[in-house]
């Protein structure tokens, strides 16, 4: 099989550049996932991102999460649990609006680091996306401006902790799916591994990699790119020894986006829309019942529903 995409970032500066573009192209086209190394955010600053992020688990999440298992008598099952994931999370929202001031129990200066990360990884997603406009051939800042609803695009994080468990095959860390959105960075743990993605048929490791960014392509840069890319289902395999710390930053859509795929690449590839045009909050209401059930029967449902009226272009606001 062939070896996980990593990308230099820095290559994209000298001679190399044709070279690192064509690595990104055909790990969007056949892995859906790559690497990055020398991405611009400082290895020790990302140092200060996982110290504050393990410290905050072990203060705040853990006895929780014991407490959780225990009521639900989870480290002694003995079939496969399908319906819950192995993991202790919190969420944050950081456009339009920011929600960390609202988030309970987190110390000022992790509250800090958390905003200032969220900032840093914000500029990465867009620069991937005009890297990824490049390589497609569609102009520069198309894809933000796909991305781009009456208040701008939506940007989150996924805080993910992924304690020790018992029965690692009875219960995933986190159940297989497809990233519904649209660019996902990933700060994963380079010690505890746990990430797989489905390529061929078989599950690969994502190789943990120190002061690395794992990026994704979610649902919405498939039907954008009209195929051309895919989303790529993933899953985490929890482990007996060691937590492994996991920050996902997802840059979606804004909830009143309109998503279709682009007309350039239609032309181009002459072929029909292979994909539906929709909104992207309404597919993530569907979503949210079937995150882990395959992506295809989604796309299917768009596609019956007659496209609403009022489904204008896309907003260069």
């Amino acid at each position: 099989m062939a070896t996980f995409p990593v990308i230099n970032m820095e290559k994209l500066n000298g001679e190399e550049r044709s070279a690192t573009m064509e690595i990104i192209k055909d790990a969007c086209e056949n892995w859906g996932f790559f690497e990055l190394v020398n991405h611009g955010i400082s290895p020790e600053f990302m140092d200060t991102v996982e110290r504050l992020t393990k410290e905050h688990y072990k203060k705040t999440m853990e006895q929780r999460f014991k407490e959780m298992v225990s009521s639900k008598g989870l480290e002694s099952v003995q079939s496969e649990i399908t319906d819950l994931d192995w993991e202790s999370t919190f969420h944050l929202r950081h456009l339009p609006v920011s929600n960390i001031s609202e988030i309970p129990d987190l110390e000022q200066e992790y509250r800090k680091v958390l905003k200032e990360f969220g900032a840093q990884l914000e500029k990465l997603a867009e620069h991937l996306l005009d890297l990824l406009c490049e390589n497609l051939g569609l102009e520069k800042g198309y894809l933000k401006k796909a991305f781009y609803g009456a208040k701008g695009p939506t940007f989150g994080t996924k805080v993910s902790n992924y304690p020790p468990c018992p029965k690692p095959d009875l219960i995933k860390g986190l159940r297989a799916h497809t990233d519904a959105g649209g660019i996902i960075l990933l700060f994963q743990d380079d010690k505890v591994s746990g990430l797989q993605l489905l390529k061929d048929g078989e599950w690969v490791d994502v190789p943990p990699m120190r002061h690395s960014i794992v990026i994704n392509l979610g649902d919405q840069l498939e039907v954008i790119t009209n195929g051309k890319y895919k989303s790529v289902m993933h899953r985490v395999i929890a482990q007996t020894d060691g937590t492994r710390m996991s920050i996902a930053s997802f840059y979606n859509p804004g909830s009143d986006a309109v998503i279709y795929p682009a007309p350039a690449l239609v032309e181009k590839e002459k072929r029909e829309d292979l994909y539906p045009k929709f909104v992207f909050e309404d597919y993530m209401k569907l979503y949210v019942g079937v995150k882990f059930q395959a992506k295809e029967p989604r796309f299917e449902a768009f596609k019956a529903i007659e496209s609403p009226s009022n489904l204008g272009p896309i907003a260069t606001a």
